[in-house]
């Protein structure tokens, strides 16, 4: 790592984002795949023909000899396999680097070793990855630094077209709210909208441990939390740890951290220390869905590629230490137009705002009518030691709207006018500290 840096330069720079296929695409081309990128055109095998090769040259240019799908099967984590750019040797024993559109679209891995559910008969082995073009394609260094390695992002479905990953559920899912979205966008007379797409901020939370005294904790080592031995001599009672001075240990890690993912294009912009000792935070700026679900897969093996670096362990388990407190993956998800719109945005006259209280009324009856499924959603062993905690909140689904809100829809449901009131002051009680408006809830 350099001792200066400048972010403005180093973001992205590993990233087949849309400046570098501006910049390396024929006019026509850009202009295609950006036609199924926002409105799912199909594409061509000569133009994926020629979207491979740009792609492959440039991940090349970066010290790539291999690419692989990058996807996530229902382990619990991401899966890869590499595959080099060298074709069949020629005559004269020397070989070409080459990279089809119908490799880069399309991969074959062997799905029988993955979960499916009980979809299909072992034997029925094969499984596709497919290219999602919405998720740009990036760099990264090969685990011995030597080499880099392209990584596609993809979904992963059986030979009948089964999920069997997390991405193809999320972009179905995806599919759905756009379409929904735009009809009732149309009864409110906009016809300029094309596309509503789904926002989400994904805030990671996780613990550093020195790396010596890890390995000497097998339940930490195994399990990746504590089973067994004597409380901490001093947790959390002085609530000291939380936005406390960063460490130079740990400062250094994030300096780290924060490099690796900038280059890789995950803004990660707030760094804080958390509850617990030894507990941290890392949240990026929003983006879209199934992007920001990439990147946190991103910032999580980042974050363990890092502390091994700086002889740290980092535990991304929900409940690694009884007593103190737990990880979450705050998850802040919103309705964004592709002209600016926050959908989910209530703006100055909230009750006045009839587009904002009819998605907003949607999202309270979808959470109402399918709390189970977003209830089965966070279920998993690690979280359910979180829930129900001091710092965390029931095992069950609510919805919590403010005073102003509430109130909003309290006069709706009981046909009566709404009495507005003014925004009120923030006074501290010191007149050098400044005067703003406070929020309508906390």
């Amino acid at each position: 790592m350099s001792e200066w840096i400048s972010v403005a330069e180093i973001f992205g720079e590993n990233v087949f984002n849309d400046a570098v296929m501006q910049e390396r695409l024929p006019k026509k081309t850009y202009k295609e795949l950006k036609k199924t990128i926002e409105e799912g055109k199909e594409l061509q095998a000569a133009t994926a023909d020629v979207i491979a090769h740009e792609m492959k040259e440039w991940a090349i240019e970066k010290g790539a000899t291999h690419y692989s799908h990058w996807f996530q099967p229902l382990t619990g984590a991401t899966a890869e396999k590499h595959d080099s750019f060298i074709s069949a040797p020629k005559s004269d024993g020397k070989i070409l680097m080459e990279f089809s559109g119908k490799e880069l679209i399309k991969g074959e891995p062997d799905a029988s070793s993955f979960p499916s559910g009980g979809l299909r008969s072992t034997f029925e082995a094969r499984g596709y990855t497919a290219w999602d073009c919405t998720s740009p394609a990036f760099v990264k260094k090969s685990p011995d630094g030597k080499r880099s390695i392209l990584y596609i992002p993809t979904a992963f479905c059986s030979y009948t077209g089964e999920a069997l990953d997390q991405k193809t559920p999320l972009l179905r899912s995806m599919e759905a709210i756009n379409k929904q979205s735009i009809r009732l966008l149309r009864l409110f007379g906009n016809t300029t909208s094309q596309k509503v797409t789904p926002s989400v901020g994904v805030e990671q939370e996780y613990f550093l441990v020195d790396r010596e005294k890890y390995l000497k904790r097998k339940d930490l080592v195994f399990t990746g939390r504590t089973l067994f031995g004597a409380n901490p001599p001093k947790g959390q009672e002085l609530d000291d740890h939380y936005f406390g001075a960063i460490r130079e240990r740990i400062a250094a890690f994030m300096t780290d951290v924060n490099e690796e993912l900038w280059k890789m294009g995950v803004a990660a912009k707030t760094q804080h220390n958390e509850v617990a000792p030894g507990q941290h935070e890392l949240a990026p700026i929003y983006a879209q869905c199934n992007v920001a679900v990439d990147h946190n897969q991103l910032i999580m093996e980042t974050l363990k590629k890092v502390a091994y670096r700086h002889n740290l362990q980092c535990l991304l388990h929900e409940k690694p230490f009884e007593g103190v407190n737990g990880s979450g993956k705050h998850n802040n998800w919103s309705l964004s137009t592709d002209t600016g719109v926050n959908l989910l945005e209530p703006g100055d006259t909230p009750h006045e705002n009839a587009q904002f209280l009819l998605f907003l009324c949607a999202v309270i009856k979808a959470a109402d009518e399918h709390q189970d499924l977003l209830r089965l959603s966070v279920a998993t062993a690690g979280n359910d030691h979180r829930l129900g905690a001091n710092e965390a909140p029931p095992a069950i689904i609510s919805v919590f709207l403010g005073d102003e809100l509430a109130e909003i829809l309290k006069a709706i449901e009981e046909d009566r006018p709404y009495d507005s009131k003014e925004k009120e002051v923030m006074k501290i009680g010191a007149h050098v500290l400044p005067k703003f408006p406070k929020d309508t809830t906390d």
